[in-house]
């Protein structure tokens, strides 16, 4: 089980689709106490005509077994978040495309075309957002990444019975080593974010930013053809905490979807 809440803009329009934005942990992404608030942000950044109508759909992690689905998550967290949102593979991003989406289809039009498509998050919704759009770059072309969790938390060692099952941690070598996706990217990060047994925050996020470069240099410099990765970044010297990521939105919304 798992909640999701649709944003719709004031002049929307069926017959115009409007720009997309998924975002993970949607209770906290809507939160009107929190760093975030995006249906503010929205609002205030499409009234000023600074990007174009855009649906919003805030999505939670789901919820499994007897357990009833938290009524006030406030900050936290469902029990299937981290299999969900850490796992390096499509499972997430086939539900998103082909049940969630195609059912908000039945009530609200938006755009097809992935370079108007944005999905974020922040932590492990990070890197979510990420997988999404890595295994369906034909879905989503654009990533906002914040405090983004590319590091161990989905890795399962091998045992006599089972495969290794490896973390994100292994996104950096992936991005060198595979074609490039046409994805556009915003990471954001802080020197004092976590660093524990799943690795280290600030680094992963900066192997990131390394891959990603190297890969369109290489592509530039042996004349591949086709699309680079279109990059963007903050750091600053926060904590594992969304307020830096909320104070960056609303210009990085604007960087997003902005005319090309």
């Amino acid at each position: 089980m798992r909640r999701y809440w649709i944003y719709v803009p004031a002049k929307y329009d069926a017959k115009s689709p409007p720009n997309l934005l998924v975002f993970q942990d949607g209770q906290r992404a809507i939160n009107p106490q929190g760093p975030l608030n995006i249906p503010v942000v929205l609002d205030n950044l499409i009234a000023k005509g600074d990007i174009p109508q855009t649906l919003g759909i805030f999505i939670t992690p789901g919820n499994l077994g007897t357990e009833h689905y938290p009524d006030n998550l406030g900050t936290g967290n469902p029990n299937h978040r981290a299999p969900e949102y850490d796992a390096v593979n499509d499972t997430y991003a086939r539900f998103l495309t082909e049940e969630l989406l195609p059912e908000v289809a039945k009530s609200y039009s938006f755009t097809s075309d992935p370079m108007k498509r944005a999905i974020g998050g922040t932590s492990s919704g990070a890197i979510c957002a990420w997988t999404v759009a890595w295994n369906k770059p034909e879905a989503f072309g654009n990533v906002i990444s914040m405090i983004g969790s590319y590091t161990s938390i989905g890795y399962k060692p091998a045992t006599t019975t089972t495969p290794i099952i490896v973390g994100g941690d292994t996104y950096p070598g992936l991005i060198r080593k595979s074609p490039i996706r046409p994805i556009r990217i915003f990471l954001q990060d802080g020197a004092n974010d976590l660093n524990n047994e799943h690795g280290s925050w600030f680094l992963a996020n900066q192997q990131m930013l390394s891959a990603l470069l190297w890969a369109n240099a290489n592509a530039d410099a042996k004349n591949v053809p086709g699309p680079r990765y279109i990059v963007d970044h903050e750091w600053g010297d926060g904590a594992h905490s969304d307020v830096h990521g909320g104070w960056l939105l609303p210009n990085i919304l604007r960087w997003m979807f902005r005319k090309q």
